[in-house]
């Protein structure tokens, strides 16, 4: 959009209460705030409208349902021009959870879950390195995440 939204106190509280508790219904969130859920459901719709909130997602535990690999991949283009056309093939790829266009030695670094080791060679090597563009790659396996948080947003005192 064209136009920028000009977040007030309240604004920055609701987004700020629903990075910590997203399934907190309107009305409860409304109580919390001293407003009604009216307000609150109105509220999120303009920050939706906005592009400032992009949904709701459900945080799963993704090594119980059996994905013991994350990986993560420098990439090296072999022109930064690419990076459209790349990013588009790895688009495709739904192993691949997480892309960002770097500074630094790589071009692009992605995070890849797998279900095991066969998964991720897979991946590297039947789908990643025939993608048009990609000079090489490094691979890293993270062995634990040691935590994973939201940026914790100004409620605005």
């Amino acid at each position: 959009m064209a136009t920028k939204l000009n977040l007030d106190k309240l604004d920055l509280q609701i987004i700020h209460e629903m990075m910590e508790t997203a399934e907190i219904s309107y009305a409860d969130l409304g109580k919390k705030l001293f407003v009604s859920g009216g307000t609150i459901h109105v509220r999120i719709k303009k920050l939706q409208e906005f592009g400032i909130v992009k949904g709701t997602r459900l945080n799963v535990d993704l090594k119980q349902l059996g994905y013991d690999i994350t990986a993560f991949v420098g990439i090296y283009l072999e022109k930064s021009s690419l990076y459209d056309s790349v990013a588009k093939d790895l688009m495709k790829i739904p192993e691949i959870v997480r892309l960002n266009y770097i500074t630094g030695n790589y071009s692009m670094f992605i995070e890849i879950v797998t279900k095991d080791i066969n998964q991720l060679r897979f991946v590297l090597h039947d789908e990643l390195q025939k993608i048009k563009g990609i000079e090489r790659t490094e691979t890293f396996i993270s062995l634990e995440e040691g935590f994973n948080r939201n940026v914790q947003v100004a409620p605005g005192e």
